[in-house]
């Protein structure tokens, strides 16, 4: 998991081919004024869905992870609560993998809870389970997916 303003991620790029095309899109995007909804960016390699949906609180806010994307979650506008913890340490999953939906719940708790502020993105590996909308406000977010296998 990485924590970081946009105006510093530029320093994780080499960790995957697709970061650059990722943070060129957050930069020059405009997601302020993006409608909600996915919008194309490399085809299914690289997409962004524009939200704004209520945070959920942290009881109802479970842990997900996902096995074909990386997330990478910038807040727009508000602060989004997020929780965080190894999906090694997760022992308790909810149900069965959702291929179709890439994702998988976990009744597990997050390990770590932090606030993430407009202008601040999470990045999420497969190896990261992640617990985003916990807080109570509503923010405005993008979250760009971006394939592991590039």
């Amino acid at each position: 998991m990485i924590l970081t303003a946009l105006d510093n991620a530029q320093a994780y790029a080499a960790l995957h081919p697709g970061f650059n095309a990722a943070l060129a899109f957050l930069r020059t995007g405009d997601c302020a004024t993006l409608p909600p909804g996915k919008h194309t960016i490399v085809g299914e390699r690289l997409f962004v869905l524009i939200a704004a949906d209520a945070g959920r609180g942290r009881a109802a806010a479970p842990l997900e992870a996902h096995r074909r994307y990386i997330d990478i979650q910038m807040v727009v506008d508000g602060i989004d609560t997020m929780g965080w913890r190894p999906i090694a340490d997760c022992h308790k999953p909810r149900g069965q993998f959702d291929a179709a939906k890439d994702i998988l719940f976990f009744d597990d708790e997050p390990t770590t809870w932090f606030d993430v502020a407009a202008g601040t993105l999470a990045v999420f590996f497969p190896n990261d389970a992640h617990a985003p909308l916990a807080g109570d406000g509503r923010p405005k977010k993008a979250v760009v997916k971006l394939a592991v296998e590039w």
